[in-house]
């Protein structure tokens, strides 16, 4: 079980990371919208992994910005050191957050089998 120290780091991480990608890195290939979905760090807070899911109709430019973020890693290591007070400043690695198209894929599954319940209710009624 997480301390409460890592979980509140967790998400001061997840904030400040996102706050930092839309304000203070000049990437122009960020151009898509995109989330900092959550932050793992490990308990000797050596590593950072942040998950991003970028919200985008064209698979390129999603995979551009995705890169983009990547690209910006050390740079935002950077500016997370000289803004939070902690010793140690985790070594960042992004990871795409995948979640919001499993969980559409498997709405469009369950949907597929409510509508055809409903179906065999209906004609059984008849």
């Amino acid at each position: 079980m997480k301390e409460k120290r890592e979980k509140r780091l967790e998400s001061e991480f997840r904030k400040l990371i996102y706050e930092i990608l839309t304000t203070k890195i000049k990437n122009y290939d960020i151009t898509e919208m995109f989330s900092v979905t959550s932050v793992t760090v490990t308990s000797d807070l050596e590593e950072a992994s942040v998950y991003v899911s970028v919200y985008s109709t064209n698979a390129e430019k999603a995979q551009k910005t995705f890169d983009a973020i990547c690209a910006s890693s050390s740079e935002v290591r950077k500016i997370l050191s000289k803004t939070m007070r902690i010793r140690t400043v985790p070594k960042i690695k992004f990871f795409k957050d995948e979640s919001a198209e499993y969980g559409a894929k498997i709405d469009k599954i369950i949907s597929t089998f409510t509508y055809a319940n409903e179906d065999k209710n209906e004609t059984d009624e008849t």
